[in-house]
């Protein structure tokens, strides 16, 4: 191979990512004859600047919406600040009490919570996720309502009228809110208008909102307005969320649960 700068290096790292979605440490020492502490070093690097997601043995992508509203598949959403998710979980799980009736909204936050359900004898959970519905009844003393309605691929949901109608009809405790974008001014926003519409219902039917995702989703804006913030009871997010986010919440009546969790 060529010998490059640093800089071309690292330039030619992230089009080789964008042409293959992923990349390997192993594959970039022999493409550029380094050492694997220089090449885990580009990485980081090209990390910092958001240029990409770094993953076991090499880097991915990083997974944007499309315009269009297309959004990102959930297996792809997975990679992505799992030890933050996993402590919002545990930590939204503490809100619920025995004999409440819940909806647990999809998402890859929302499951973590559906993993830390082992204290309680008796819920009712109510869901459009096909994924957290299989979670929750290995359970098997949970009774377990799955949303019927139109599939959608990307995030195994479901949504659509007959989903809709089946909501309207339950009167629930809690929601469990997953959270694409999130901004204080203009409010809970997601990539797909069916999503948003489905998760309207659920607000409507539910005695308090609670909303639970990682810091990275603050400041953000989807295509499809999903809700007001003054409209949830609760926001579960990270440590690193800015402390001035955290004092707009509060000062408008909201409960915020920071979490930590392992770096």
């Amino acid at each position: 191979m060529e010998n490059f700068s640093t800089n071309e290096r690292r330039a030619d790292i992230i089009q080789l990512i964008n042409q293959h979605n992923r990349v390997t440490v192993e594959e970039l020492c022999k493409r550029y004859s380094l050492s694997e502490v220089t090449i885990r070093k580009d990485l980081e690097v090209l990390k910092k600047r958001n240029l990409l997601f770094r993953v076991r043995g090499g880097a991915i992508k990083i997974p944007t919406a499309n315009i269009d509203g297309n959004d990102v598949h959930i297996e792809s959403k997975r990679l992505f600040h799992h030890k933050q998710k996993k402590a919002i979980g545990k930590m939204a799980a503490t809100l619920i009490n025995e004999n409440e009736t819940i909806i647990i909204d999809s998402g890859t936050t929302t499951m973590e919570i559906a993993k830390n359900l082992h204290r309680f004898q008796k819920l009712t959970i109510v869901t459009n996720a096909i994924d957290i519905a299989l979670e929750v009844s290995k359970y098997n003393r949970f009774d377990v309502i799955l949303l019927g309605g139109y599939l959608r691929g990307s995030s195994l949901s479901t949504v659509g009228p007959l989903a809709e109608s089946v909501l309207k009809v339950i009167y629930c405790d809690k929601l469990f809110l997953g959270v694409d974008s999130f901004n204080i001014e203009e409010g809970i926003s997601t990539p797909n208008i069916e999503e948003a519409n489905i998760n309207q219902t659920m607000i409507t039917m539910a005695k308090e909102t609670i909303a639970v995702f990682d810091s990275s989703k603050f400041n953000k804006r989807s295509f499809a307005f999903i809700s007001k913030v003054t409209d949830l009871k609760a926001v579960v997010t990270d440590e690193d969320t800015p402390s001035h986010l955290v004092a707009d919440l509060r000062n408008k009546k909201i409960e915020v649960y920071l979490t930590p969790y392992d770096r």
